[in-house]
């Protein structure tokens, strides 16, 4: 069985934006914005836990996630068509 690159990267971005945008928000709801430079930070440029930094943070993350799905999707395909080919 083949993935749909396409679906997976839309699908797998949409995930991990998703998932931080609503990652800040918890940390903002329980510990409060603050501007301090976190880990997540210096991998997506201008993100911050503060209400813009969860927009910036899901556009960044979004990108990334559907970059990784699409890999993950191919590299998938690739190894999934030589292992039945080999059967």
């Amino acid at each position: 069985m083949k993935l749909n690159v396409k679906a997976f990267a839309l699908t797998f971005g949409l995930w991990w934006g998703l998932g931080l945008f609503f990652l800040t928000w918890w940390l903002i709801a329980f510990d409060g914005a603050s501007g301090d430079p976190t880990f997540i930070g210096r991998l997506y440029r201008g993100y911050t836990v503060s209400p813009i930094g969860s927009v910036i943070g899901l556009v960044w993350a979004f990108f990334d996630g559907a970059i990784g799905g699409a890999i993950f999707a191919w590299l998938y395909n690739i190894f999934a068509g030589k292992c039945s080919a080999e059967k």
